[in-house]
């Protein structure tokens, strides 16, 4: 939201020329350490703080499983955070959103094979979309969240740049944020040095939280362990078939292709064999895992679809884009090429091949040489 300036007042840390108390900022509380700790903050500096969470799931372990978010305890954290610092709490049921919007997608992509990446379609279709409409119908000028990443305003208005901590770094959680989303959020923990710096300020404010885990695993897959989701989801779906080689040679049986993930080693299964062999491929339709050596795994070209752009001018507007690019979120920014195909399409050509690129993953852009995320999209088939 852009908002003229009152040159009778100062800019805010917030960016805008009014009064802390009267600008009104929803912070997107989880229940975690991070977040709690941006509304802390805020509060503190007399921002008109109004704090919210959605509950996302509610079944099974939830109730009692620390570390997760967006349910149970989690939940009770965020209010008491919420009663220490003195500001209004809600929290909103989107427990049927985030199943179709974000759920269903997972145990369907799953099952097609892919290697989905649920995290960013929950930022992209429930956070900074259902939350962020939320803030806007409360009367708020931006909405905060813990995220660690950065806004810049550049010559052409908010950028989005990597996070100054780079092991905490979310940006490829992040590369589906519009460039009109960008506009009205803030990110008061992109600029910290570590993680202990976060935490020291939540030990400042006195939160309860302040010693609080990291969640690890994903939200609604208790222990990491996606198989017996999907099968709750999708009762039926551990159909067994034949473990191959890339010749179609039999080396054995599964009892399920969701069981296997591309560049999985371990668990296979067919030991006695001189050459390691990984899934280089899943074939649904077939009910075969397609096994073979590492070699098999190394990707150059990498067809991307569902592209967000936030550069600066239109993204099939040039022939070649030379930039960095992350195929997987564990992996630092390697150079590429990106040709455009089409305004949301793309094939990615890397200039050293990656192992284990996968469809369902993100291919996120990056300014090669700087911290700047010029958006991403979606791998969608194999090389």
């Amino acid at each position: 939201m852009l908002m003229a300036r009152d040159t009778a007042h100062p800019i805010n840390s917030l960016g805008f020329a009014k009064p802390e108390a009267e600008t009104r900022v929803v912070v997107a509380m989880s229940g975690g350490v991070d977040s709690s700790v941006v509304a802390a903050q805020l509060a503190e500096e007399g921002y008109d703080v109004v704090g919210v969470t959605l509950q996302l799931y509610d079944h099974g372990a939830a109730l009692a499983k620390k570390g997760a978010c967006c349910a149970g305890l989690d939940i009770h954290d965020a209010r008491r955070v919420a009663e220490e610092m003195g500001f209004p709490h809600y929290v909103l049921d989107y427990e049927n959103v985030f199943k179709e919007a974000v759920i269903d997608e997972f145990a369907d992509s799953y099952l097609a094979g892919a290697t989905p990446v649920p995290c960013i379609r929950c930022n992209e279709r429930v956070k900074f979309k259902d939350l962020l409409g939320t803030a806007r119908d409360l009367d708020a000028d931006c909405m905060a969240t813990g995220h660690y990443i950065q806004r810049k305003v550049g010559a052409r208005g908010p950028e989005l740049h990597s996070a100054a901590d780079a092991n905490r770094d979310q940006s490829y959680f992040l590369f589906s944020t519009t460039a009109e989303q960008l506009d009205y959020l803030r990110f008061p923990l992109g600029h910290l040095p570590s993680k202990d710096a976060t935490r020291a300020l939540a030990a400042k404010y006195g939160l309860s939280v302040a010693d609080k885990p990291d969640s690890q695993d994903i939200c609604f897959v208790p222990n990491g362990n996606y198989a017996s989701v999907i099968e709750k989801l999708r009762p039926g779906a551990a159909e067994p078939g034949d473990i191959v080689d890339h010749e179609g040679r039999v080396l054995g049986q599964h009892e399920g292709v969701l069981h296997y993930t591309v560049g999985q080693r371990r668990g296979l299964g067919i030991g006695g064999l001189e050459t390691p062999l990984y899934v280089v491929k899943l074939d649904v339709e077939a009910r075969q895992v397609i096994v073979g050596p590492k070699a098999m795994l190394s990707t150059a070209i990498v067809p991307v679809r569902e592209i967000n752009w936030l550069g600066d001018d239109a993204f099939d507007a040039v022939a070649e884009r030379h930039v960095s690019v992350k195929v997987r979120s564990t992996r630092a920014p390697r150079e590429a090429v990106i040709r455009p195909l089409s305004p949301i399409t793309a094939e990615v050509e890397l200039h050293a091949p990656e192992e284990g690129v996968a469809p369902g993953q993100a291919c996120v852009f990056y300014e090669t040489g700087g911290s700047r995320i010029l958006g991403g999209g979606w791998i969608w088939r194999g090389d």
